[in-house]
């Protein structure tokens, strides 16, 4: 009989029942974490089942879960592991579980552990920034949006993506890159819920007239959240937008900025194999208004993909921040095109 079963009715008689709780797999399951990972945390820190079947075998009563729950929801919020179990057992008023004669004897060295964030290539990063790859990593959709929506609130959208967000995106795609096809769940997942949490940032009423501001990825390129932190913070400006997304034909960029008539462009590229320097100067080159009074968008050429000699009048902003500041300078309202004949 497994152990995730209750007591059997053998020949003699009834035995008894297997002690209450549930196994270190189905409470890992439940947390959405590794079986590794509740068995680390049992061996380092002392968050542990006060009962094992047969002095062996982990089983998990309600007390124990909750406090690795709480350990869970500490660790999300980017608190350290250690200090994340001193409080929760502190919280949920549990000692560590007891030793067995078997394991009184001096522990073995500890081996190298990696990085705070469940492994990911992090680096020197905010402890915000820890606790959502915690959580990613973790599937914890419901985490993961929570902390993104007090990280807005607080710190407010710059900061959220320049320190937290983009960060923690970049280390989930390197992490993807270099593990074949494990993580793309991860990275799917968070990319998800940011780009939920920059749709829900509050935008301020629009400026009367203003001529709008067009966002769109090159073809070819289909990174579009940085283009939708650009978006809600232009929003939070109260600047009018047109956002087209991923990978725009020529063809249907070229016309939509000659029906729009924006104050300005903004290309994004995530790699020189897709920042198209022609198509940029093509758009540059855009005009539309009465002969005399002809109108041109400013080019904004944004990510890394446009990286090399800046082309004349153009802009390469460093971050959403500096986009920022120099999009809420750009020019006075423009009334909109006239249609061709």
């Amino acid at each position: 009989m497994s152990e995730e079963t209750g007591g059997t009715q053998g020949a003699s008689g009834p035995r008894e029942p297997v002690e209450a709780g549930i196994a270190t797999g189905a409470l890992a399951r439940r947390l959405g974490v590794s079986a590794t990972t509740v068995r680390s945390w049992d061996r380092r820190y002392g968050i542990g089942p006060a009962v094992r079947s047969d002095g062996r075998h982990r089983r998990w009563a309600p007390r124990d879960v909750a406090v690795l729950e709480e350990m869970c929801r500490l660790t999300a919020s980017g608190v350290p592991p250690a200090e994340a179990a001193r409080a929760a057992q502190a919280a949920t008023g549990t000692a560590p579980a007891p030793t067995s004669p078997a394991s009184a004897r001096p522990p073995r060295p500890a081996t190298r552990q990696p990085a705070a964030g469940s492994g990911l290539p992090l680096g020197d990063v905010r402890k915000e920034c820890r606790g959502l790859a915690r959580a990613a990593v973790r599937l914890d959709g419901p985490a993961v949006d929570a902390l993104l929506t007090d990280l807005v609130e607080r710190h407010g959208l710059v900061v959220a993506w320049e320190e937290v967000m983009a960060p923690t995106l970049r280390a989930v795609g390197r992490k993807w890159q270099t593990s074949g096809e494990r993580y793309v769940e991860v990275e799917h997942l968070l990319s998800w819920h940011v780009s939920s949490a920059l749709r829900r940032v509050r935008a301020a009423p629009t400026v009367t007239g203003a001529a709008p501001v067009l966002l769109a990825c090159v073809p070819g390129d289909h990174h579009t959240l940085p283009l939708e932190a650009l978006t809600a913070g232009l929003g939070e400006l109260g600047l009018s937008t047109r956002m087209f997304g991923g990978a725009v034909p020529v063809d249907a960029l070229d016309e939509a900025v000659r029906r729009i008539g924006p104050a300005a462009v903004v290309l994004w590229s995530q790699s020189r194999s897709t920042a198209d320097r022609p198509l940029a100067r093509h758009v540059a080159a855009s005009s539309w208004g009465v002969k005399g009074a002809r109108t041109h968008p400013m080019v904004f050429l944004a990510g890394p993909g446009w990286a090399g000699p800046l082309m004349p009048g153009m802009l390469r902003p460093q971050g959403l921040r500096d986009a920022l500041s120099a999009l809420s300078r750009i020019g006075s309202p423009t009334p909109p095109p006239t249609a061709a004949p």
